[in-house]
């Protein structure tokens, strides 16, 4: 269950990545170029949810590999 579980976070995360990232191809076709300052922030966003997926997928290979073990 453990790895469902990290694997659905990681889903989660990937989903407000995805638009996170939509949002900042937004403001780069924004006339003017859009706000740099968001734009700033939507790159901090987006590297801490990148690192949210990457430690869920690491959690759920943990857990898989735990439960082979068992096995």
């Amino acid at each position: 269950m453990a790895t469902e579980d990290s694997l659905s976070r990681a889903e989660e995360l990937l989903a407000k990545l995805e638009a996170a990232r939509g949002e900042l191809d937004r403001l780069a076709t924004e006339e003017g170029g859009g706000s740099p300052d968001r734009a700033l922030e939507l790159l901090s966003e987006l590297s801490e949810l990148a690192k949210g997926v990457e430690e869920e997928l690491e959690r759920a290979k943990r857990a898989a590999e735990a439960d082979a073990a068992k096995s």
